[in-house]
């Protein structure tokens, strides 16, 4: 028994980002489903109720306006172009560029193959375009996502790491939460935007690994 419970822990390990990227699939195309049936989903109502009853105020509505700024195309564009220039390693900075793009592309791609119209009940912003994935949820994830796995994997210093990862973790769900308080996302469409960005970063992440590694680990693979 404890021999089994080994065996299928060291699997879990292993292939850990593989499972969750088929959580995350499935449950984007369970809410992909909802979206076809033009549906609004009960997660929606309660979503924008709980922001409501708990949020929602004079004093919160300007911070929610910054916070969602930083998660705008001429934000992550200024914040790729300094890093593209400050960091050493411009190989890192030719895949935050990378990913930048892929995830604007991908973003276009699914709105306008499910064409979902945004909710126009509380909009406190004016905003354009299709709802589902909210775009802004889905750059906030993977491009931040991204700035946390390159910080995880190339910062030593732990408490700078974790306070660093933190406060990014946060920056993308406050983000996200914005989106939905503003009006202009359901619930769901920035759910969906987390989920398919964390699909999407696995892949990525996989994919460009071999060529980040530093050059002493190549040496001795």
């Amino acid at each position: 028994m404890k021999e089994n419970t080994k065996k299928i822990n060291a699997f879990l390990k292993r292939n850990l980002k593989w499972i969750i990227l088929f959580i995350c699939l499935i449950a984007f195309i369970e809410l992909t489903e909802d979206v076809f049936s033009q549906e609004i989903m009960k997660a929606d109502s309660i979503g924008y109720q709980i922001i409501e009853k708990y949020l929602i105020s004079d004093y919160v509505t300007p911070i929610a306006k910054i916070i969602t700024n930083l998660g705008g195309a001429t934000c992550l564009i200024s914040i790729t172009v300094i890093l593209m220039i400050a960091v050493k390693n411009k190989k890192i900075g030719l895949f935050i560029m990378l990913n930048l793009i892929l995830q604007s592309l991908l973003n276009v791609l699914l709105k306008n193959i499910l064409q979902r119209p945004r909710p126009t009940e509380y909009r406190i912003i004016d905003e354009s375009g299709y709802s589902f994935p909210s775009g802004h949820s889905m750059a906030s994830m993977a491009f931040y996502g991204f700035l946390i796995y390159l910080i995880y994997k190339n910062i030593k210093n732990k408490k700078i790491k974790y306070i660093a990862i933190s406060m990014l973790s946060i920056l993308i769900v406050a983000i996200g939460i914005s989106r939905i308080y503003l009006g202009v996302h359901y619930t769901s469409d920035v759910i969906a935007g987390f989920l398919v960005s964390i699909f999407y970063l696995i892949l990525y992440t996989s994919i460009i690994s071999t060529f980040l590694k530093p050059r002493e680990e190549e040496g001795n693979g």
